[in-house]
């Protein structure tokens, strides 16, 4: 059997990983990996989660599993920090997944089951992983056109020309806040458009909100899943805890549903559930409950929160000062959108080639669609990476 096996593509950031381990030179940064780093090159563990796992470890008494959608608690406190309000909670099904993947397979195993001649469109570009779970499943799919690389910014005219193009019943991926590759996000006046555009084409949207409070703050970087979720009839949102909580390894997200009444909720709600006991039973449980713990505690909420707001401002203070380095060295305003742009992650938008120069001769290592993590700087390597830009041509 195993011999008839074959070899699978290898993963391009797994293997950008391998070669930044593998790079003697002191003074190489590590850009590709999409993870929150500190100043000193550490994901920490935040305080707010050791004080839950403390309290956790203190009073619980079972490790018995709680429910196939998982830890109640855990859902109703998602529910409220996504959509506050904005849907009224009989409409929703949700279960917990294994991290925000785990959602997004979720979702696509929804949609196959229930709309398999339904087309997926996905941005140009959009996270590698959408089009790989979409084609392992063998499910219809379709890009439509994002960014502008001249720009660097939303290229909203061409993506709404694509859009004209959607079904009723075919499905739109869209990123809730800080895109991933690019760092470039919708207005929320061009949300607007692109609500009425489904609305009118009788399509659902699929958010992906995988970076809630690393944009413009908790509440503004919900501002456009909620405008979506209500004002239309049906929603998939799937949302991770990877980066807002630093429990990356905890596999901890959730699958909402959004149906248009409370009896097709709660048949979606079952067929989660069924989803969820055919993938992988019970979803893992320590991650959901830590998050849980906090938002059910005005005290370890409030100290999340500040944490996170000091993650998010300080990739903002390093956003614009790769923005005026650059600035400084080129005497120009044209990598001002990196200062613009939310999130983790930047795209600024060259060529393979110019990438590997960066990596052979600075020791930069970003992913060769030239997305770079801002988390893996610090204010001694912005100077570092903002000359090896300007040397390599960019």
């Amino acid at each position: 059997m195993l011999e008839h096996l074959t070899e699978q593509p290898a993963d391009k950031i797994l293997m950008l990983m391998q070669a930044f381990r593998d790079d003697p030179r002191d003074t190489k940064i590590d850009l590709g990996v999409g993870v929150y780093k500190n100043a000193d090159g550490v994901t920490p563990v935040m305080k707010a989660v050791k004080a839950a796992e403390k309290k956790i470890w203190e009073e619980q008494e079972s490790k018995s599993y709680t429910s196939l959608a998982g830890e109640p608690l855990y859902i109703e406190g998602m529910i409220k920090l996504v959509l506050d309000g904005a849907v009224d909670r009989s409409r929703i099904g949700a279960v917990t997944t294994p991290g925000g993947t785990g959602a997004i397979r979720q979702a696509m195993e929804l949609i196959k089951k229930t709309s398999p001649q339904a087309t997926v469109w996905v941005s140009n570009p959009t996270w590698p992983n959408h089009v790989s779970i979409l084609n392992y499943l063998g499910m219809r799919h379709t890009a439509y056109s994002y960014f502008n690389t001249e720009t660097r910014d939303v290229d909203f005219d061409a993506m709404m020309s694509d859009l004209a193009g959607v079904k009723a019943g075919d499905l739109v991926l869209l990123h809730g806040c800080c895109h991933n590759p690019t760092g470039a996000n919708l207005t929320l006046g061009q949300w607007k458009e692109v609500v009425a555009l489904i609305n009118e084409k009788g399509a659902v949207p699929f958010i992906d909100l995988a970076y809630q409070g690393f944009g413009d703050g908790l509440e503004a970087d919900a501002l456009a899943t909620r405008l979506v979720a209500e004002n239309v009839g049906e929603c998939l949102i799937a949302a991770s805890c990877s980066k807002n909580f630093g429990i990356y390894r905890e596999r901890t997200g959730i699958l909402m549903a959004i149906a248009r009444d409370a009896a097709t909720a709660k048949l979606s709600q079952g067929m989660l559930q069924f989803l969820n006991r055919q993938n992988y039973s019970f979803p893992p449980d320590h991650g959901a409950r830590v998050v849980a713990t906090i938002l059910g505690d005005d005290a370890l909420r409030q100290m999340w929160i500040d944490e996170l707001e000091e993650t998010r401002l300080s990739m903002l203070t390093l956003r614009q000062q790769l923005a005026d380095e650059l600035k400084r060295l080129t005497n120009s305003d044209r990598f001002d959108f990196i200062a613009k742009h939310r999130g983790m992650f930047s795209q600024i938008g060259t060529t393979p080639e110019k990438v590997e120069v960066m990596r052979a001769e600075s020791g930069i290592y970003m992913v060769s669609d030239s997305r770079l993590n801002i988390a893996g700087l610090n204010a001694t390597t912005v100077p570092l990476l903002a000359k090896a830009i300007v040397d390599a041509g960019v």
